[in-house]
């Protein structure tokens, strides 16, 4: 589980693809445990093998399908945030690194040192996007400020614009985007189907 706070961004070092999937290398100044959980842009991945200058992930096709790691180029930045600790500060939501699709964003405004980010909503998640409601774009956690017909809009605060790749994200740029599962879990409730679980994170362990 993660919290959508993101430690820091990190860069592609390295991609290598087979028929399996892609295996990517990330520098970064945080290095997770072998074997540990990590959302590269908000999908649960695990670090297969680490050194003191960063890690390696693998993103297997059914993730690649859902999400746009597969559009990656060496020389990108992500953004990284390591599972929640049991004995950690609970900010933002309830995030499991399960993308459920992708959006792209429509406009950016600058609003006094704030940004506003527009966003479409994405086809089939309508039900799931509230006014003051959390979601998750590219592993950030946050609020949608307004919603209008089939656009969202979020805010983001300096800090989150300096420390997320936000600072490079333009109109028609893509996002990874998780719904937050409380609201899965009501809907499932409601209408007694059992079966919230619609997102992908990483097949191997660590995010399911």
């Amino acid at each position: 589980m993660f919290t959508g706070i993101v430690e820091e961004t990190g860069r592609i070092d390295g991609i290598e693809t087979d028929e399996d999937g892609v295996r990517m290398r990330l520098e970064a100044s945080f290095v997770p445990d072998r074997g540990g959980s990590v959302a590269v842009n908000g999908a649960c991945l695990t670090a297969e093998s680490t050194d003191d200058e960063g890690f390696d992930v693998f993103v297997a096709e059914e993730t690649l399908d859902k999400t746009w790691l597969g559009e990656l180029d060496e020389g990108d930045e992500v953004n990284l945030e390591r599972a929640m600790r049991a004995d950690g500060r609970f900010d933002g939501h309830i995030v499991q690194g399960h993308v459920d699709t992708t959006t792209r964003v429509v406009d950016t405004r600058r609003i006094g040192e704030d940004w506003e980010y527009v966003f479409e909503v994405p086809e089939g998640f309508e039900r799931y996007v509230v006014g003051k409601g959390s979601v998750t774009l590219d592993g950030v956690s946050l609020t949608v400020a307004e919603l209008d017909g089939g656009e969202f809009t979020v805010a983001v605060v300096p800090e989150t614009y300096s420390v997320t790749n936000f600072s490079e994200k333009g109109s028609g740029d893509p996002v990874n985007f998780e719904v937050d599962i409380v609201a899965k879990y009501v809907e499932s409730t409601l209408d007694g189907r059992g079966d919230v679980y619609g997102g992908v994170g990483d097949e191997s362990g660590g995010g399911q």
